[in-house]
C-alpha cells in the first residue's frame, strides 16, 4: 500500500482525505500516460456511485482527463464490475470508479481499474503518488488534441445485458428481496431480476445522496432479514455501495455470507462437474468452517492476504475459477475479473433453481465457527505489530486455542487501525483471546482506543 492508495483505491472523507483537487491531478496523470505523448488518443471509462460527492469528482477527474488529450466516457450512477467489465469488453485504456464502497456518505473513494478489468497495478499507482506529491506540471493538450466528454450509458446497459445472459434459468414464481444500499444498484439490480421473470421486492433503492448505506445494504443485514420473513420470499440478497459485495438471506430469515456462498457454489459446480482442480481461494479472514467443509467435500482451498485483489491474483495466477471473502466479494473467475454483487446472486439463484433446493438446505454442510473482531486505534500500526509484549500475547492465545481455533492480528487495507480477530469453539473464548492482545496493547502503551 501507498500513502494514498489502499488494497481497494485512495480513499477517505470528501474534501478532507480525498479533494477534488486530487481528482484533478488523478486524471492530469492519467491522461498523460495513456496519451503516450500524444501519439495514441487515450480512452477511460468512468462510473460513480450515488453519494452527493461523486458527481463533484467526476467533474474533476473528466477535466484533468480531458485537459491532459484523454476521451472520458460517463457511464453514470453504476456498480465498480460495470466499468470493470466494460473497460475490457470495449477496449478501455483504463476504467475509474467513484466510491468508497460500504462506508458512510461522506466518505468517498477513486477506484482504478487496468484494460484487462483487473486493478489497477501498483508500478501506475506509484507513479500517481509520487506526481501528487510534486510539483511536476505536465503539459496540456491544446488544440484538437484536447479530449471530449462522452455519454456512454449505453455500456452499462450493455452490462445488465451480459449479465442476464448468464443465468441458466428464468426465475418465474420466485420471490426475490433486493436491498440496494441506496447504491449503485437501486435501479440495476430490479432491471436484472425483472428480466429474469422474479417477483422482485426491493428496499434502500431511493437514493438521495446521504442515504447510502445508512442502515440498509450488506453491511446492515437485519433489515432484509426481517424482510424476507415478512414477505415470505424465497430468497434475499443485499450489495454494498458500489454493488462488488453480495450477502443473502435464506427463506428463514438467515443470514448467508460470503463464505457460505463460496461454500454453496463450489459444492454445486463439483457435483455438476464443472470445478475440476480448481480450488477455493480465501483470505485469511474465512471461517474455520468454512475450511471443515470444503475438506468433507474433497475441495481444495488457498489462503491470501486480506483484500480481493489478492484473490484475484491468485485465482489467475493459479488458474481458480472461484474465491472471495466472507464480506461477500466473490470472484466467478472465467466471467469475471473482479467481485461482482449481482453476478453472485446470479450464480446462487442458478444453485438454487437447478437443484430445486431452498438455500438454507444448500448452505447448511459448513457450520460457521463463532468469531469475534475489534477495530482497534492505536499509536503506529507496524510499530504495535512489531511489539515484543503484543507478539507474546497473540502466541499465547494460539497456543492456548491450539487446533480448535485462531487469532488473527492485522492492518486495516482502507482504514488507520489494527484488526484483531478471533476463532473458537465459544462465542465468550473468543472474547477472552481478543480482550487479551488489545490488554497487551494497552500495557506496551500502543493503544489509543477501541473503536
Amino acid at each position: 500500500m501507498g500513502k494514498y492508495f489502499g488494497t481497494d483505491g485512495f480513499r477517505g472523507e470528501a474534501n478532507i482525505d480525498l479533494t477534488v483537487d486530487h481528482a484533478f491531478r488523478i486524471g492530469r496523470y492519467l491522461g498523460w500516460y495513456y496519451s503516450r505523448n500524444g501519439e495514441h488518443k487515450a480512452k477511460v471509462v468512468i462510473g460513480k456511485d450515488t453519494r452527493r460527492s461523486s458527481y463533484m469528482f467526476e467533474s474533476a477527474l473528466c477535466a484533468g482527463l480531458t485537459a491532459s488529450g484523454a476521451d472520458a466516457y460517463l457511464l453514470h450512477v453504476t456498480s465498480t464490475p460495470s466499468v470493470s467489465y466494460i473497460a475490457r469488453a470495449d477496449d478501455f485504456d483504463c476504467g475509474i470508479m467513484i466510491s468508497a464502497s460500504h462506508n458512510p456518505y461522506y466518505d468517498n473513494g477513486i477506484k482504478l481499474i487496468n484494460g484487462e478489468g483487473e486493478k489497477m497495478e501498483e508500478s501506475l499507482l506509484d507513479g500517481i503518488e509520487s506526481y501528487l506529491d510534486s510539483d511536476e506540471q505536465l503539459p496540456y493538450a491544446q488544440r484538437d488534441r484536447i479530449g471530449c466528454t462522452v455519454d456512454y450509458a449505453a455500456g452499462r446497459n450493455r452490462y445488465i445485458g451480459y449479465l442476464i445472459s448468464l443465468a441458466t434459468r428464468s426465475y418465474k414464481g420466485r420471490k426475490i428481496g433486493l436491498d440496494c444500499a441506496n447504491g449503485s444498484t437501486w435501479q440495476m439490480a430490479k432491471s436484472v431480476f425483472d428480466a429474469l421473470g422474479a417477483d422482485t421486492y426491493v428496499l434502500a433503492n431511493k437514493p438521495d445522496g446521504l442515504n447510502i448505506n445508512v442502515d440498509c445494504g450488506s453491511t446492515h443485514i437485519h433489515n432484509l432479514q426481517k424482510f424476507v420473513l415478512d414477505n415470505g420470499l424465497d430468497v434475499g440478497f443485499a450489495f454494498d455501495g458500489d454493488a462488488d459485495r453480495c450477502l443473502a438471506v435464506d427463506e428463514k430469515g438467515n443470514e448467508v455470507n460470503g463464505d457460505h456462498i463460496m461454500y454453496v457454489c463450489a459444492k454445486y459446480m463439483k457435483d455438476k462437474g464443472t470445478l475440476g482442480d480448481s480450488k477455493v481461494v480465501t483470505t485469511v479472514m474465512s471461517n474455520m468452517g468454512l475450511y471443515k467443509a470444503l475438506d468433507t467435500l474433497g475441495i481444495g482451498y488457498e489462503k491470501t492476504a486480506v483484500g480481493d485483489k489478492y484473490v484475484a491474483e491468485n485465482m489467475r495466477r493459479n488458474g481458480h475459477i472461484i474465491g472471495g471473502e466472507q464480506s461477500g466479494h466473490i470472484i466467478f473467475g472465467r466471467l469475471a475479473n473482479t467481485g461482482d454483487g449481482l453476478l453472485t446472486a446470479i450464480k446462487v439463484m442458478e444453485a438454487i433453481t437447478e437443484t430445486k433446493e431452498p438455500l438454507s438446505v444448500l448452505a447448511s454442510g459448513m457450520t460457521m465457527y463463532p468469531q469475534v473482531l475489534k477495530n482497534v486505534v492505536v499509536t503506529d500500526k507496524d510499530e504495535t505489530l512489531n511489539d515484543e509484549t503484543v507478539k507474546a500475547a497473540v502466541r499465547r492465545a494460539e497456543e492456548e486455542l491450539g487446533e480448535n481455533g485462531r487469532v488473527l492480528l492485522r492492518k486495516s487495507g482502507t482504514e488507520p487501525l489494527l484488526r484483531v480477530m478471533s476463532e473458537a469453539t465459544t462465542h465468550e473464548l473468543c472474547e477472552e483471546k481478543v480482550d487479551s492482545i488489545i490488554k497487551a496493547m494497552a500495557e506496551a502503551g500502543k493503544l489509543i482506543k477501541v473503536k
